[in-house]
């Protein structure tokens, strides 16, 4: 990847429906842990803006934004779509300088399997989301 590349999607990803969360994002080639799944730029929104968005549908798609999480940003590329899981098998980083979020395997994962981040922001976090889960 080229030092000033602003967005990357791994070869083989895609999104398609799930038996109960919608849509989600999947694999069709095995991922090796450590892996960069994706690199997506980000809209950044100010504090007054997150307010608004807050009320809406959106507010389960924006992610909290700067480093007193005042500021909201809405992912492009897939991040967006990514579901929710306690037993995550991938992370993301936000790069509050370059406006961009990274996905990033945390363990090996097989060809044909949904990929998940945790919601919490780190992938181990066991901690009540907003939502059931299901």
């Amino acid at each position: 990847m080229a030092a000033n590349q602003l967005s990357f999607l791994l070869e083989g990803v895609y999104v398609a429906k799930t038996k109960k969360m919608g849509r989600g994002v999947f694999t069709n080639v095995p991922i090796a842990a450590g892996t960069l799944i994706e690199l997506a730029p980000v809209v950044v929104m100010s504090a007054g803006d997150r307010i608004n968005i807050d009320k809406t549908l959106l507010h389960d798609y924006i992610f909290e934004w700067g480093k007193n999480k005042d500021m909201c940003a809405m992912a492009l590329g897939l991040v967006s779509v990514y579901n929710h899981s306690y037993k995550a098998n991938c992370n993301y980083g936000m790069y509050f300088k370059k406006e961009s979020i990274s996905i990033i395997s945390v363990r090996d994962i097989a060809a044909g399997e949904e990929l998940f981040i945790n919601y919490n922001g780190s992938w181990d976090d066991e901690k009540k989301v907003w939502f059931d889960t299901k």
